[in-house]
C-alpha cells in the first residue's frame, strides 16, 4: 500500500503512515474523546488524546512524560483525564445482538 501523502510504500495493515505520521486507509480520528480500550498502557488518556486529535500516541506519552519529567505539573491534567474522559464503549458481538432481538 502507498501513502497518499508522501506516496512512499507502507505496510498493507497499517492506520498510520510510518514516514508522515498521517492517517491512512479507511480509518477516521475518533469524533469523542474516549479513552480506548484496545492499545492503551496506563489508562489510555495520550492514545485517547492521540486519536482525538489524530496525531501518532507516541508523541503525545513523550511530551506528556517530559512535562511531568519538567514541571510535575503533567500528572494532575493526566489523573483529571483518567477520571474525566469516558471509557469507549464495549462492542456488541453478534451472538448478544440476536439474543436481545429474539428475546424482547
Amino acid at each position: 500500500m502507498y501513502c497518499n501523502y508522501c506516496g512512499k510504500v507502507i505496510q498493507d495493515d497499517a492506520n498510520v503512515c510510518a514516514y508522515c505520521g498521517i492517517r491512512v486507509g479507511a480509518s477516521v480520528a475518533r469524533k469523542r474523546l474516549v479513552r480506548p480500550r484496545q492499545g492503551r498502557k496506563l489508562a489510555g488518556v495520550c492514545l485517547g488524546f492521540a486519536e482525538y486529535f489524530d496525531i501518532d500516541v507516541s508523541v503525545v506519552r513523550v511530551v506528556w512524560l517530559i512535562t511531568v519529567l519538567m514541571t510535575g505539573i503533567g500528572l494532575i491534567p493526566y489523573v483529571i483525564g483518567w477520571i474525566v474522559m469516558p471509557e469507549e464503549p464495549l462492542p456488541l458481538t453478534a451472538s448478544a445482538s440476536a439474543q436481545d432481538v429474539t428475546n424482547p
